[in-house]
């Protein structure tokens, strides 16, 4: 019994080192950002996840043939506003100078009209989106969803660091 109750505790700390990532609240805490644009730079880092995570229901449903429609106008509304905060999400101070690690090219701060064009092409096509949406039109929301994916791409291209492959 000894033996089964000293397996159990040790599956479950194992399986809380994979659901943690193997890091403890400690480390986390150790590595979360403490300078003002560290902390907005770690913010926008989030803000993008969520973003993602969100286009991406958006294209799995579409994938469907039968897609959910309250979930892709749900997600339609929460990815206009989030085009819409885009902008705040790069304060002046988050970029390399942070020391926060960060994709964000210095081109985001120094070459401003440009990028805010490239926002603003986010801003047009989340939203020309949300109404396909709210139309039901499958059709024509798989190909916005393309628009939509081509602005973000385009961004990321002129500024975010390349992944490593």
């Amino acid at each position: 019994m000894a033996f089964q109750k000293t397996l159990l505790a040790l599956c479950i700390a194992a399986g809380l080192a994979i659901v943690g990532g193997g890091v403890s609240a400690a480390e986390q805490k150790a590595k979360a950002p403490t300078t003002p644009g560290g902390k907005a730079a770690y913010t926008r880092q989030e803000n993008f996840k969520q973003q993602g995570a969100v286009f991406k229901a958006i294209r799995d449903e579409l994938k469907k043939d039968a897609p959910s429609m309250a979930l892709i106008s749900t997600s339609a509304v929460k990815l206009k506003n989030s085009a819409d905060a885009l902008p705040t999400w790069f304060p002046k101070g988050s970029g390399p100078e942070s020391k926060y690690a960060t994709d964000a090219k210095p081109e985001v701060w120094t070459d401003p009209v440009k990028f805010a064009s490239a926002v603003k092409r986010l801003q047009v096509e989340a939203t020309k989106f949300q109404t396909i949406a709210a139309s039901g039109d499958i059709g024509a929301m798989r190909a916005q969803s393309q628009a939509v994916g081509g602005t973000c791409k385009g961004c990321h291209d002129s500024f975010r660091v390349p992944e490593e492959k």
